[in-house]
């Protein structure tokens, strides 16, 4: 471990992408603390304590809707528009086109997504502010239009810079921008749950932190075990003669990793699966069949069977549905033919690329059904303790250790290129 410690401050390039990004995540927790003037914060806290649903959200923005921040939606918008975008490549021909450009054609659609963020975010703020403002315990005072529109363009504003520090993180080429800043967020609320944990320690509930002990190392075994599991299909290439030279003829392995996608699939899914309920949440207090029907969903989601069957369902669906967009087994067999490749046994071309598609099936069927049975296993633990605090943790945990993991990985990659430059 000192070792590579050692290697990293080495590195000059490396050393200063690492200082860039942590810089990155205390400008964003510095951000994270900065409120809109005129709230009451302790009836806020006492609000998101209350409200499973809203709790949820607020760990995951990193505690910056607790503090209704300038930055309280956190990226949670750009995320919405990333899966929007994603969803509609594969349905509009113009935009499945953009993607086939290759670096043009996603540039354009990451154009498009950040464009999209920017109504979505107003539109959430305002969401937020209205669904506050219900609230009994005078949360929010009087807003005027105005000041309504000048707290809604904050907010807005907040969600884009931190949308803009993500990209910034991603180009340095240390990890992911969008999961570092909600790793970064779930990480600074940790003391405080801690604090409590100990604060209110009583000692009939031992067999629930045992319970939940056990839970943690098996998310992050289970984590470790999908995120470094890799199938290595054999490839050789063909010798080829050029005047007195002979090339190829050597063998080597294509590696297909169990999990492709990371924790972009468990980010998607809980995104999605607090949408319903959070809607529902500015209805229930009116009159007739929409307050009836908000009631509904909100209770619908409570039910933790059913909630728990929906975020794996989702996180199933998503760990395909990703793979599917960052894994292309058509251009992996185009380029082997065009290389003199082949994989022993199985025709370069068209052949090669079933066969890939259908070994990448069996692997994501594997790792797509583990990710979300990890996923889940505090739902089940919750229904023998009936601690809410376990759905929370756990959760969190699995982002915390897939995008440590992903990140050392990236770390790793950058010193093994500046080694080889050396060489």
């Amino acid at each position: 471990m000192w070792e590579k410690i050692r290697k990293i401050w080495n590195i000059k390039d490396l050393r200063r992408n690492i200082l860039f990004v942590l810089g990155m995540l205390v400008i964003f927790r510095l951000a994270a603390h900065i409120p809109i003037p005129g709230v009451d914060s302790l009836a806020l806290k006492e609000y998101f304590a209350s409200n499973q649903i809203l709790g949820l959200m607020n760990i995951f923005s990193g505690g910056t809707m607790q503090n209704f921040s300038v930055v309280m939606l956190g990226v949670s918008p750009y995320i919405t528009a990333s899966i929007i975008f994603q969803l509609l490549t594969m349905v509009v021909p113009r935009l499945e086109e953009m993607q086939k450009e290759g670096e043009s054609g996603r540039q354009k659609i990451n154009m498009y997504t950040r464009l999209a963020t920017v109504p979505l975010a107003f539109l959430q703020a305002y969401a937020m502010i209205k669904l506050l403002g219900q609230s009994q315990n005078r949360i929010l005072p009087d807003l005027n239009t105005f000041n309504l529109i000048a707290v809604m363009l904050t907010i807005t504003a907040g969600t884009i810079f931190l949308m803009w520090i993500g990209e910034l993180i991603t180009e340095k080429g240390i990890g992911n921008g969008l999961s570092l800043l909600i790793f970064a967020g779930i990480v600074s609320s940790l003391p405080q749950v801690v604090q409590n944990v100990i604060v209110n320690y009583n000692p009939a509930d031992l067999y629930t932190y045992l319970l939940f002990l056990g839970v943690a190392v098996i998310t992050i075994v289970g984590v470790v075990i999908i995120s470094e599991g890799q199938r290595n299909i054999p490839v050789s290439y063909a010798k080829q003669i050029r005047g007195n030279k002979v090339y190829g003829g050597s063998s080597t392995h294509l590696p297909l990793r169990v999990n492709m996608t990371g924790v972009i699939p468990i980010i998607f899914a809980i995104s999605l699966v607090l949408f319903p309920p959070m809607i529902a949440q500015f209805f229930v207090n009116g009159s007739g069949i929409m307050a009836k029907l908000s009631l509904g969903v909100i209770n619908l989601f409570n039910n933790q069977l059913f909630y728990a069957i929906l975020y794996f369902l989702l996180v199933f669906g998503f760990t395909y549905f990703y793979t599917a967009v960052i894994f292309h087994p058509q251009k992996i067999a185009e380029n082997l033919q065009r290389q003199g490749g082949f994989i022993p046994g199985i025709r370069p071309g068209k052949q090669t690329e079933e066969y890939l598609a259908k070994t990448m099936s069996k692997l994501i069927f594997l790792g797509a059904t583990f990710l979300g049975l990890i996923a889940i296993l505090p739902l089940i633990l919750k229904a023998f303790t009936g601690s809410q605090s376990l759905v929370i943790g756990g959760t969190s945990l699995l982002i915390v250790v897939a995008v440590a993991i992903e990140t050392a990985k990236q770390i790793d990659s950058q010193i093994e290129i500046h080694e080889y430059d050396r060489m």
